[in-house]
């Protein structure tokens, strides 16, 4: 017989383990209240009796108690009850003491990869981390249903965040309303921000609110330049009247009026990039920010805008220094660059801002792309009009929505939480039945669902007073104090995402074929479109807004594969690896050109509208700019959003600036001089939708270095 603990771990069955159990019950009552030996000796042969091939730990015990009551030993079956609550509790507690210990000594390969933006030796990510240790336990052991915790610990679903479940009013990410704090005003710690009058202060205010806003939350946030450019204007016609009360000609006024506002947008923008990279957030690490470049949002100030942009390029392609002085990629903010009709023709008005983001990309891995063209025919709201906007901080992207005015509304909308299922183990469990598949595909999507509901419950006990940045000064709502936030849960103005990971690992079992062949992808746009009509079921009946979210599963890809390979041993193809692919991708050992990667990949992309990136690997292109462009105007004409995947890194040690590589045992090393030391190599990869450097764990590096190219560069 076999005994399944808790843990999921199979151990031989010991009946000395269960004699020794009741032997410490009985030495804590009184004479009369104890069993005898031969009573033990009963108990054991009863549960042997059974003849279970396998058998739960907890099932064993419940019989041990129900055995004690037939007998009429009450006090000691109250007795043992306790000793097996006890021992629960000394287990949990000795698994969150030995995390903390862990963390702080500093030791723990998890939690030095837990998060490749975050580094777990300074203070202030470890007072992140332990926060969140304790939240965890708290979530694990009075949050959450049992059946749900054992789910995300067997890797069938992950429930995402629960280091941070623990506080109601925690959600995950949002489009900041810029526009309404800078125009209208906004308060932070008590301290009224009235609107600026000059760009280089509204650059400045608008770090503050970032950083402020990205503390009261835990995913990422998005803003547009469209809300800074207004005040481009208000600088130059400050500018010009400071030369006209000086008497000089209009032409000397705008002249000189001009210089001065390329040199504040300079200085602003350079502000911009220096405290969103410098400041620290409560979650121990730079704001998690994406920034929108879309000409598209604004025809009154698209000239402004324009000068923005091109201001914003620049910069990113000459990156920050680091501690040597070097100029290198920084993580963030992520740049997310629209193409659209005025930016993608050669001879187009803004043509040379799209030449400029491709040589921005060369070099520093940025903008993403979004493609007007595609999201205008994906994204359609009630009235029947295409949208285009940014996504949430990395990619997951929000429902069309109508306000009360009839006028679509995105900025101040924000994401309430996602729930991954593992498409693999499902496959797996199904041991390639496929009626059976979509059987149990069924109930791990109800156990998503009962998850999901969990954190909408959650949240929506908060009001207005909690986190009165977001909710009372604009960056999501303008509520009174003491307001439930729970309107804003309803109706389409958030979303709650499904999340899913492991796509062609389950059709590559259930049917033998790579979901970018025809006989695969029939079967995996199947599994993508009962996504879809569970959401919109789920969404009908309780008036929420699911959505189906391509998950950006960075260590969870690591943990599932470990799980996989536990669950199911190392089959061939699907779990012989340290991860799993993530969402609807191409797996990155896959050979395959760029533009058929991208093609194929749209189809899944349409079935994925809470969010998803494509992507393809390159090498160095940055003598081969018109490849780039290349793959721009592909990415315009086919797919929603994309980017390019270059290499961008720099060794210390010896000052090689080329690509620093992986070796046959995961560990990272500079080819020219062989340094290996990660405090001295800087190291850029963008790995889940959105830019690391601060390495990886086994799984996530091994899928680095098993990565492809999708685009040879024969001609650069």
């Amino acid at each position: 017989m076999k005994i399944i603990k808790r843990d999921g771990t199979i151990v031989d069955y010991d009946p000395e383990k269960i004699k020794v159990a009741i032997g410490k019950a009985n030495n804590e009552v009184l004479e009369e209240d104890r069993v005898s030996d031969t009573q033990i000796k009963n108990i054991i042969k009863y549960i042997e009796s059974l003849k279970k091939k396998r058998i739960l730990v907890e099932d064993i015990q419940d019989i041990i108690e129900e055995k004690l009551m037939s007998i009429g030993k009450y006090t000691l079956a109250k007795t043992y009850i306790t000793y097996r609550y006890t021992r629960e509790l000394v287990r949990k507690a000795n698994t969150t003491d030995q995390s903390i210990k862990e963390l702080i000594d500093g030791e723990s390969e998890y939690w030095n990869s837990e998060n490749s933006n975050k580094n777990a030796k300074v203070v202030t990510t470890q007072r992140d981390y332990l926060a969140g240790i304790t939240s965890t336990d708290i979530t694990r052991r009075f949050l959450l249903p049992h059946d749900i915790v054992e789910a995300h610990d067997e890797g069938i679903i992950h429930f995402h965040d629960a280091d941070y479940f623990a506080q109601n009013a925690l959600h995950n990410c949002d489009l900041i309303n810029l526009e309404d704090m800078l125009q209208n005003g906004t308060n932070i710690n008590g301290v009224m921000i009235e609107k600026p009058h000059k760009f280089l202060t509204a650059m400045t205010i608008a770090t503050q609110i970032i950083t402020a806003v990205t503390s009261s939350q835990y995913g990422g946030a998005t803003v547009t330049m469209t809300h800074l450019a207004p005040f481009v204007r208000d600088s130059y016609n400050r500018y010009l009247d400071k030369y006209k009360k000086r008497k000089l000609t209009k032409a000397q006024c705008e002249k000189f009026a001009k210089e001065d506002l390329a040199r504040e947008i300079k200085d602003g923008v350079q502000t911009f990039q220096y405290q969103i990279n410098s400041m620290t957030t409560t979650n121990g690490q730079s704001p998690f920010l994406s920034v929108c470049l879309y000409l598209g949002e604004t025809d009154e100030y698209k000239e402004e805008l324009a000068m923005i942009i091109e201001e914003i390029l620049n910069q990113r392609i000459q990156g920050m220094k680091n501690e040597k002085g070097v100029y290198i990629t920084p993580a963030f903010p992520k740049l997310l660059y629209v193409l659209e009709e005025d930016n993608i023709k050669k001879g187009s008005k803004y043509y040379y801002l799209t030449e400029l983001a491709a040589k921005c990309t060369a070099k520093r891995m940025v903008p993403d792309y979004i493609s007007e063209k595609q999201m205008l025919k994906l994204k359609i709201d009630k009235n029947g009009n295409g949208q285009c906007y940014p996504c949430m901080g990395c990619r997951s992207f929000l429902t069309p929505y109508i306000d009360e005015n009839g006028k679509p509304k995105y900025y101040g909308r924000f994401n309430q939480g996602v729930v991954t299922i593992n498409l693999v183990d499902v496959a797996l469990s199904s041991d390639k039945d496929l009626d059976l598949f979509w059987k149990i595909y069924e109930e791990r999507l109800e156990l998503c669902h009962r998850a999901l509901q969990l954190r909408h419950e959650r949240l929506s006990k908060a009001t207005s007073d909690v986190a009165p940045i977001l909710w009372q000064h604009g960056a999501l709502a303008r509520l009174p104090k003491g307001a439930p936030i729970h309107d804003l849960l309803h109706n389409g103005y958030s979303t709650i995402s499904l999340g899913y990971a492991g796509l062609y690992e389950c059709v590559k079992f259930m049917t033998g074929h790579s979901h970018t062949e025809d006989k695969g992808k029939e079967f995996g746009l199947q599994v993508m479109q009962k996504l879809n009509d569970k959401c919109k079921e789920w969404k009908e009946a309780e008036n929420i807004d699911y959505s189906v979210y391509g998950t950006p599963i960075e260590s969870t890809t690591y943990k599932f594969a470990k799980c996989l390979k536990k669950r199911f041993g190392k089959i061939k193809g699907i779990t012989d690896r340290d991860y799993i692919t993530n969402s609807y991708h191409v797996p990155v050992f896959e050979e395959i050109d760029a533009f058929s990667k991208l093609k194929i990949e749209s189809e899944f992309q349409k079935l994925s509208p809470g969010g998803a990136v494509s992507y393809v690997e390159t090498p160095n292109l940055q003598n081969n700019i018109d490849a780039v462009l290349e793959v721009i105007n592909f990415i315009y004409e086919n797919i929603m959003y994309a980017e390019l995947n270059t290499k961008s890194d720099y060794c210390q040690n010896c000052g090689f600036d080329g690509e620093i590589l992986i070796d046959d045992n995961l560990e990272w090393y500079c080819p020219n001089c062989g340094n290996r030391n990660h405090d001295t190599l800087n190291v850029a990869r963008r790995t889940c939708g959105y830019i690391g450097s601060n390495f990886w764990n086994k799984g996530r590096t091994q899928e680095i270095k098993e990565r492809v190219l999708h685009i040879d560069n024969k001609d650069a």
